[in-house]
């Protein structure tokens, strides 16, 4: 056998592997050998069919599947030995008139090199590192859901904004009857509140479903249709009501204090405060990360410019999924991957050459990490090194979570990477004007 390569440029090649008779042809009569003592051919005895009617039947057969598994073989081999970065997988060129009853074989491959460059981290602007704190709105209503949430229901005879109603849901026609309950406030539009301000129990109400509420997915739950139901649903419902209550907020006292934040120092509204905005923040840190990943990765795209075998891939792409795509497909669906593939090249460079390989003991710990803070939510504050031990390597037997895990890892390693290298710009932003400003 012999390989030899052809570079047609910096980024693409041909490869072509001369298999010669000597490579497959032991292979080849060992199995048909094996063939022969176990055929079941009518008129002969097992173990004493001719090998010519062996050899006719499948002698072609197992020469093609010997000689591919020899050529993928040499191929892959000579790939690894080579060290080379190919993007995709090799093509193999159509050959003409290509006869098997001759002896020897050649075949060619095409190849997409992967571009030589350095990733160069100096962007033309430092880049914004948001964080992201608790503006006093969110603060003042997070306070006011906590009043709402240890607050109670008080019974009441006529109906006001803010209310709870219960009742039943009507239409004969639909079919929809159901109990339920909701808030004034979850009603959309002055027009559909009004019909309930000063309504009292055992008054009906009459509505209609389309714009009722904000989201047309509370309908699923509230009159229990289904879902292809919900949507643009537009009928008229009586709405029998059967009781009235308020919401009698809780009183922002220690005794509230101390069953939101056992056995830590909160001792006033203020505190409460300080305490929902430290919570925020940690919530918040996990989007503002995101951000600057998001921000760093178009960066680094647009900072770091080198030219791809783009022929080569629509290639490739026309050949890769389960169904053959046309060119034209091919080069719209390269168009969309081109920025993802540049960055996968980019990010590859710079785990390799940082050394941010995600290693296994370093997966564990890192699961081991997740699985205290998980088991910590539940009250189990102190778990044996044992449980620990035995819990992570039930997870790290599962490939879905150790993809999952080491994506998760690789991330904040690539994080840090960052945070050390890329000149950033550290900017304070409540969450409604981050809202604003990466979604303007």
């Amino acid at each position: 056998m012999n390989i030899t390569r052809e570079n047609i440029d910096e980024l693409n090649a041909i490869v072509k592997v001369d298999i010669a008779k000597d490579d497959y042809s032991g292979n080849v009569d060992k199995i048909l050998k094996d063939y022969r003592k176990n055929a079941n051919i009518p008129g002969f005895r097992k173990g004493h069919v001719p090998m010519g009617m062996v050899q006719k039947q499948y002698g072609k057969a197992v020469l093609v599947d010997e000689v591919n598994k020899l050529l993928q073989d040499a191929l892959n081999k000579y790939l690894t030995e080579e060290k080379l970065d190919v993007l995709g997988n090799p093509l193999p060129k159509e050959q003409e008139n290509f006869d098997w009853n001759q002896e020897n074989y050649s075949f060619e491959f095409e190849l997409g090199l992967s571009p030589q460059f350095d990733v160069n981290l100096e962007t033309k602007k430092p880049i914004t590192h948001y964080n992201i704190v608790a503006g006093e709105k969110m603060i003042d209503d997070q306070v006011k859901h906590i009043q709402k949430q240890y607050g109670k229901l008080v019974s009441k005879d006529v109906a006001e904004e803010g209310d709870v109603v219960a009742g039943t849901f009507k239409n004969e026609e639909e079919e929809i009857e159901n109990q339920t309950s909701f808030s004034l406030d979850k009603l959309k539009g002055k027009k559909n509140l009004n019909k309930f301000v000063g309504a009292k129990v055992g008054d009906t109400v009459s509505l209609n479903t389309k714009g009722l509420f904000e989201d047309d997915h509370q309908l699923m739950e509230l009159l229990k249709v289904e879902h292809d139901k919900a949507h643009g649903l537009d009928v008229e419902v009586e709405f029998i009501i059967s009781e009235i209550n308020t919401q009698e907020l809780a009183e922002l006292n220690q005794e509230l204090f101390d069953k939101l934040f056992p056995n830590q120092e909160v001792k006033s509204v203020d505190d409460l405060k300080e305490k929902i905005k430290e919570d925020a923040a940690k919530q918040f840190k996990q989007q503002s990360d995101q951000q600057l990943l998001n921000d760093v990765t178009e960066a680094l795209i647009e900072n770091n410019e080198f030219d791809l075998p783009k022929e080569f891939l629509q290639k490739w792409i026309q050949t890769v999924g389960e169904k053959p795509l046309t060119e034209d497909e091919a080069k719209e669906e390269y168009d969309k991957s081109e920025k993802g593939l540049r960055f996968q090249l980019i990010e590859g460079k710079l785990i390799s050459e940082n050394d941010l390989q995600v290693k296994f003991e370093e997966l564990k710990s890192f699961s081991t990490d997740r699985i205290k803070e998980q088991m910590a939510q539940f009250g189990q504050m102190d778990p044996s090194q044992k449980e620990l031990d035995d819990i992570a390597a039930r997870v790290l037997s599962n490939q879905d979570e150790v993809k999952r895990l080491s994506e998760q890892m690789m991330n904040e390693k690539l994080l840090g990477f960052y945070k050390e290298n890329i000149k950033l710009e550290e900017k304070e932003v409540t969450y409604e004007d981050f809202v604003k400003e990466i979604y303007k």
